[in-house]
């Protein structure tokens, strides 16, 4: 993915194999190890910040740049390590090496997708290695094949095991704990349907940003002089601070004690106000202003080995309260299969009852021995489950793990999020057939999936290989189902389908987690590439790749036949308007839908099965809160309103002016008609920017556009503000006798430009480029030169400015236009409509304009350069903190923080599902939908939440309910048919057009047509050939006036 290697030497890329145990050679990442995390990222190199904006989003820069510094052992290369190694080569460490002296055999395929039928009979980590490094040429990665001593260990800032004995992992731990520094010791397994993770991170481990959330701030409204004090916040947001917190005050008039930058403590955290651990009796009294900020203190954790750990867990992390008492029995499951391995030296036989109970005899004798900490009762059933499956290594179960323990090493080298401590355990044993499954069963078939047969049986293993599954989306999660699918053997035969469709293509930024895109498929469809690559993971599986958005546009390609014949629907979607979409249709044709999404290092999976659950639309967050108009654009508080506020400029003077000319030049005429026909404000103005833009503002040359760029500078940073403090004046009162400019307003300054000051410089660079751009002027060699544009600027003459008395400037919150209508508006349009006649007749022919799409991702495009400069020099203007351009790209951008570790857990448990879905039978109480946070780290684990079911009489139905009747009736025969069932429909609809209404008298008149050619005349309504029912939307009440929420009724008239 990246073009070159960081600082590599020739000798640093080397196979470690040596099959007799040496002492390790003093490596480079040895002496990296000796540094600090802050010299470590002093020393890292520049961050392609194109790749990794999304990581960035959630790490920031530090993290990144510890991350790159560190390097990283994964021992065990079976399905488990192949997705650790995965995500933290896409992350971007420096080296990971890995360790395994085993050989590749067929039950690998299950769950190693770095690994193909080829690869049989070599080593295992060697080859993982030439697709591994594919993922990121930045980052070294190595092998050791031979036994790994404990010194080897001393090169590496973070260690993981995946297939170790508890003996090996307690001597290896011991080494890690008492090293000098400490090395971050990971252990964890998957063993079928069951699964662990404990974490080691030394004697002191210091968790710089426990959540990575940003510090919660407020505006201060009001401090009283008391003991305690009580601080007011405005009410504009509800305040996030707790009992207990930190914070720090700043930019406080009258109380200017508090702006020493001291931390202090806060308790009575209400949603406004909170009160202050501190005595301000004898301060100053406030007169306004104040931001208060939470201020994160680092966390210090003390770890315990492995070896005290084991005995006194202490507490387990829980990820499923129905499972309360499940992790105790799981601690004990482990230690016994270890027990198991060591003895017999292999793991117990799928099926096999003999091999159950000497597992559960290990797991009675360990818990007789552990005296009054022993558990009172064993679940025998459960130890049985675990013992048949604990050979296989189950592709959902490592995609999940690997997510998590990515994140711990990623923890471990970065101190970025608070580690898992130290202990976890889980289980998906509800993911099993409902009905009880045989020995022979569980036999392998000696094919790909027997470590799959091993758990579920062959039964189930047909059903994953005939199933049909639309896939709805193939970007970060999408690739990570694909891989996850093809392992499984989802639609591997000839009878199964799966479809994916995707209408994006791969770009840059795509590439630190969407796995399956290399850098030379930029460009190109996603849905394509990865069904591609999926199919080099397992070439058996049976997939077409389409290039289709899923909305009702294409309700032709995706058909009532295509969607009949589905068995389940996986959204891979990022955007709530296409899960609405998705959902509507998994109900009207009954298919469960498995939904999941991520942000940053929290993801959630929900379910969705016919008429067991609620559907995806039941629940909705609430909207995000706006900034009012008039605050982002008189009365800005922060840079996200500065940068709201940057963007609209940007997208209004280089994109929709632009578009605005062109509309008009192509078709002067009809242009002129629309802006008479509207009449309103709108189109005046909109007329008088074009105008604007052809006459005054026209650029001939380069100079023009830096003359242009030069009075925007003037009008939007000085001229403005001397306006708005003309018309309010730092004194300025309202109606009601308060200050104008109290919290949250804050008074803007204006500011003088100076040709020296490179941030004034640069906004004049970027913005004469991209004028110069929408013009199709060409770039001189010298306008980057900083010493000539400032003298190009300085010929610059600009007008006087003299502020005007009765401008009027929008103070209403609640304004949703800062135009403003006038009794003569129609007049005005037409003067200006004869203006831009006038003008487009000097124009040159076939003059048109190069209107400019804002795009994040191009660091070389000075779109960002642009909106960064907007936005910071509005927040000189108000004194508000600057930001540097990527922070304004995070903003602006509207950038989705997204990591590879979160998309993987997230995948991972919808696949635990997806056996439970294909499986059929399962009640509710089997499903899991799951929200977590791999930051804090927190697993949160429910059943769905039921349908709503409505009650009518004798009969009760759900959202999954739809009512079908046969025979092509007309609109009296449908209210009959209704009023049987006790129901007086009053009104019925098809799509957005009204086919009967009871208070209309002329809508009777159609009461005796059939509902099929009433919806034809009215609604316009062609059913298609394909599709031999209508549906109608019926409103209806009960005998007692009462509204009944009825399903949707299908006509089957063909």
């Amino acid at each position: 993915m990246l073009p070159q290697k960081r600082g590599v030497d020739a000798g640093e890329v080397q196979d470690l194999h040596n099959k007799a145990p040496r002492p390790a050679a003093p490596a480079p990442a040895q002496d990296h190890h000796k540094e600090d995390p802050a010299h470590m990222a002093a020393r890292a190199p520049e961050i392609d910040e194109d790749l990794h904006s999304r990581q960035l989003a959630v790490y920031g820069r530090e993290t990144m740049k510890r991350l790159f510094g560190s390097n990283v052992l994964v021992s065990g290369l079976q399905g488990l390590g192949a997705e650790i190694a995965k995500n933290l080569v896409l992350a971007g460490v420096k080296s990971v090496t890995l360790h395994d002296d085993g050989k590749v055999d067929l039950w690998d395929l299950s769950s190693n997708f770095f690994l193909s039928e080829k690869d049989i009979g070599l080593n295992r980590a060697q080859a993982c290695v030439p697709k591994l490094q594919e993922l990121n040429n930045a980052v070294i990665i190595s092998t050791i094949t031979g036994d790994l001593t404990k010194e080897q260990l001393s090169n590496f800032q973070a260690v993981v095991f995946t297939d170790i004995s508890i003996e090996k992992a307690v001597e290896f731990d011991d080494y890690c704990h008492s090293h000098q520094p400490p090395i971050a010791f990971i252990k964890s397994e998957v063993r079928g349907l069951f699964g662990s993770v404990f974490c080691d991170f030394g004697p002191e481990f210091t968790v710089l940003d426990v959540d990575g959330e940003e510090p919660h701030t407020g505006i201060v409204a009001s401090i009283s002089n008391d003991n305690p004090a009580l601080v007011s916040c405005v009410d504009d947001e509800r305040l996030e601070f707790q009992d207990g917190d930190l914070v720090i005050f700043s930019e406080v008039h009258g109380m200017t004690e508090l702006n020493d930058g001291k931390p202090r403590k806060i308790k009575s955290a209400r949603p406004y106000s909170f009160t202050l651990e501190e005595d301000t009796t004898s301060y100053g009294t406030y007169i306004r202003g104040g931001i208060v900020t939470q201020v994160k203190p680092p966390k210090v954790l003390k770890f315990k080995t492995l070896k005290e750990a084991i005995k006194e867990p202490g507490e387990f992390l829980m990820s499923d309260f129905s499972k309360f008492d499940r992790p105790p029995l799981l601690h004990l499951a482990f230690q016994a299969l270890d027990k198991f391995r060591t003895e017999l030296l292999r793991f117990p036989i799928a099926g096999s009852a003999e091999d159950a109970q000497k597992l559960i005899d290990f797991a009675i004798s360990i818990n007789e021995s552990l005296g009054e900490s022993k558990l009172e009762e064993i679940d025998k059933k459960l130890l049985q489950h675990f013992a048949s499956g604990s050979r296989a290594i189950l592709n959902p179960m490592a995609a999940m793990f690997g997510g998590i323990v990515g994140q711990e090493v990623v923890k471990a080298c970065s101190g970025k999020f608070h580690p898992l401590y130290q202990f976890f355990y889980f289980d998906s044993v509800e993911s099993l057939p409902i009905e009880p499954l045989e020995a022979s069963d569980l036999k392998p078939e000696n094919s790909r999936y027997d470590a799959q047969i091993s758990v579920f049986g062959t039964k189930l293993q047909k059903k994953l290989e005939q199933s049909k599954i639309f896939m709805v989306g193939s970007g970060a999660l999408g690739c990570e189902f694909l891989k996850n699918l093809a392992l499984m053997g989802i639609s591997c035969s000839e009878n199964g389908k799966l479809t994916v469709t995707d209408d994006d293509v791969i770009e840059k930024s795509n590439l630190s987690r969407q796995f399956l895109f290399r850098d030379w498929n930029i460009g190109q469809p996603k849905s394509t590439v990865a069904a591609t690559a999926a199919m080099a993971i397992n070439p058996k599986l049976h997939v077409e790749a389409l290039q289709n958005r899923a909305s009702p546009e294409t309700e032709n390609v995706f058909n009532d036949a295509f969607w009949e014949s589905l068995d389940a629907v996986v959204n891979a979607l990022d955007n709530v308007t296409a899960r609405m979409y998705i959902d509507s249709r998994c109900v009207y044709f009954q298919k469960p839908l498995l939904e999941s999404g991520t942000l940053g290092a929290k993801c959630n999976t929900q379910m969705v099965i016919p008429h067991l659950t609620e559907n995806y639309g039941a629940s909705r967050d609430p909207p995000e809160k706006q900034a009012p108009m008039c605050t982002v654009h008189s009365f800005p508080h922060n840079i996200d309103h500065c940068l709201t506020w940057a963007r609209s400029e940007f997208e209004g003077l280089l994109e929709k002016t632009p578009t605005e000319v062109n509309a008009f030049l192509s078709n002067p005429s009809g242009y002129a008609t629309a802006a008479r026909t509207a009449g309103d404000a709108q189109a005046r103005d909109q007329l008088e920017r074009v105008i604007e833009c052809l006459n005054r503002d026209k650029c001939d040359t380069f100079q023009d556009c830096i003359t242009w760029a030069r009075l925007k500078f003037e009008d939007y940073f000085a001229n403005r503000v001397k306006q708005l403090t003309f018309t309010f004046p730092e004194d300025a009162m309202t109606s009601s006798g308060a200050p104008f400019w109290s919290a949250p307003k804050r008074f803007p300054r204006p500011l003088e430009f100076s040709s020296s000051d490179p941030s004034h410089l640069n906004f004049l660079l970027a913005a004469s480029i991209l004028r110069a751009e929408t013009f199709g002027i060409p770039i001189p060699d010298w306008a980057k030169n900083p010493k000539k544009l400032a003298e190009a600027v300085d010929k610059v003459i600009l007008p006087d400015f003299q502020p005007k008395q009765g401008v009027k400037i929008e103070t209403d919150e609640k304004a949703t236009s800062l135009s403003s209508a006038s009794v003569d508006d129609a007049a005005v349009i037409e003067e200006l409509i004869a203006k831009l006649e006038a003008i487009s007749k000097t124009l040159p022919p076939g003059f048109h304009m190069n209107p400019i799409q804002f795009e994040k991702d191009d660091d070389t495009n000075f779109h960002m350069d642009l909106i960064a400069g907007f936005a910071n020099m509005r927040a000189r203007n108000y004194s508000i903190p600057e930001v540097d351009k990527l922070k304004a790209k995070f903003i602006a951008g509207r950038i989705i923080p997204a990591i590879a570790t979160s998309t993987a857990m997230a995948t991972g448990l919808v696949c635990l599902e997806l056996y439970k879905v294909l499986a059929g039978g399962h009640k509710v109480e089997d499903y899991r939908n799951t929200f977590a946070n791999l930051a804090i780290p927190l697993f949160s684990m429910a059943e769905p939440v039921p349908p709503k079911t409505i009650k009518h009489q004798d009969m009760a139905w759900t959202v999954w309910d739809r009512w079908t009747i046969t025979g092509n009736i007309t609109l009296r025969e449908l209210l009959e048919w209704l009023k049987e069932k006790g129901l007086n429909a009053y009104s019925i609809s098809c799509g957005t057009s009204l086919l009967y209404n009871s208070m209309f008298p002329r809508h009777k008149e159609r009461l005796d047509k059939k509902v099929v050619d009433v919806a034809r005349e009215v609604a316009k309504v062609e059913v298609p050939s394909y599709r031999r029912h209508l549906d109608v939307v019926v409103a209806c009440e009960d005998d007692d006036d009462i509204d009944v929420d009825i399903p949707l009724v299908s006509i089957y008239f063909r």
